[in-house]
């Protein structure tokens, strides 16, 4: 029986790529399709204005890889009372994507630029289907791991115990790749929407380094501005 306890493990995780929390939904702000000019240096637009420019591109981009079936982005701006500075990428209840960006990390962003580099960054996320590559290495690391304490003797709370340490090793297991795979395509974005993305990357310079930590969810800030130079080198 303890054999049985490995068996549906994808339905006991709920496991979210980038910079992903939990966080109910409040306002949406659509987006335009239209050609992006080049925002000057600096430049501080509302959040509307940004996300006109980057969700039609984000759209495009992601219909053109193939990944992934919806691309029909919704955006989301989150300014209740409480919530903390974030941005991530989730799905709703029918699997289409939210890029959701609270009030405080908002007021964190010193340009445009920054914030199209974010919503890039999350948007990318998305086409590159990191949440379901991500949880398929939760469940292979718990089932791997549960499998080890089972074929040792280990009681069912045992097994559950290691399944749970599996699922959360397994999810960072390629963590910090699916970071920069983002930075890289978000720089993609950023640069088609008509944002700077080097001086949208500029934002790392300004929140803690996390510095290369084995199993850390996100590489050193230095090589994430170093990838997004050399993204944006090709660019030009």
């Amino acid at each position: 029986m303890k054999r049985a306890r490995l068996i549906g493990l994808g339905a006991m995780l709920v496991l979210m790529a980038g910079c992903a929390t939990t966080t109910p939904r409040p306002v949406e702000t659509q987006a335009q399709s239209g050609r992006a000019s080049r925002v000057p240096d600096g430049a501080v637009l509302p959040f509307a204005q940004v996300v006109q420019r980057v969700e039609p591109v984000a759209e495009t981009l992601c219909r053109n890889r193939g990944n992934v079936r919806d691309c029909d982005f919704r955006i989301i701006f989150d300014d209740r009372p409480g919530v903390p500075a974030n941005a991530y990428q989730t799905r709703d209840e029918n699997g289409r994507p939210l890029l959701i960006v609270t009030g405080p990390l908002l007021r964190e962003t010193q340009s445009a630029h920054e914030l199209a580099f974010v919503l890039g960054h999350e948007a990318a996320h998305h086409i590159e289907g990191h949440l379901d590559r991500q949880q398929a290495s939760a469940v292979w690391g718990a089932v791997l791991i549960g499998s080890v304490v089972a074929a040792s003797g280990g009681d069912i709370g045992s097994i559950e115990a290691a399944q749970r340490l599996g699922a959360q090793a397994g999810s960072r297991v390629f963590s910090k790749d699916f970071e920069l795979e983002a930075d890289a395509l978000g720089t993609i974005i950023a640069a088609r929407s008509g944002f700077d993305p080097v001086q949208g990357a500029e934002f790392f310079a300004r929140i803690p380094d996390p510095g290369d930590v084995f199993l850390g969810t996100h590489p050193p800030n230095a090589q994430r501005q170093r990838v997004v130079r050399e993204v944006a080198s090709q660019l030009q």
